[in-house]
């Protein structure tokens, strides 16, 4: 399965398969990894948290929900959320087709940017998804 799933080099990533995207002044972009978009099947739902919401590393942001199960989506840090992906209220389905891309979740303006180092680097990420896949 790792061949065909992307993992961008110059993201973040944790074990719960979301990834986030540094982008300057303690901002962070958020959203679902590849592998998990993959996982879950066809997206039908996202639910995102409106801006101006708290969020806390390794809690709950939201939720996705597919044509298999409905997911929990958790933040990589602790912050405010400042810009939610309102496109994906009617076009849930660019989770699945730009996971790193237009299928973004949410910015967040970080509380503590140390919490960025605490997460995996592409290559600790495909390691860790090796090791669970039993490979």
């Amino acid at each position: 399965m790792a061949s065909k799933v992307d993992y961008p080099e110059d993201l973040r990533y944790t074990k719960e398969h979301e990834w986030l995207r540094v982008e300057g002044d303690g901002l962070v972009r958020v959203g679902i990894t590849d592998y998990a978009q993959d996982a879950l099947g066809d997206v039908v739902y996202v639910d995102v948290p409106e801006q101006g919401t708290q969020v806390q590393a390794s809690q709950p942001l939201g939720e996705v929900e597919s044509t298999k199960s409905v997911s929990d989506v958790y933040s990589p840090v602790s912050g405010t959320v400042v810009e939610r992906n309102a496109r994906l209220d009617d076009n849930p389905e660019l989770v699945n087709e730009s996971p790193y891309g237009d299928g973004w979740m949410v910015v967040v303006r970080m509380a503590d940017a140390d919490e960025v180092d605490r997460l995996l680097d592409a290559a600790s990420y495909v390691a860790f998804l090796a090791e669970a896949e039993g490979q």
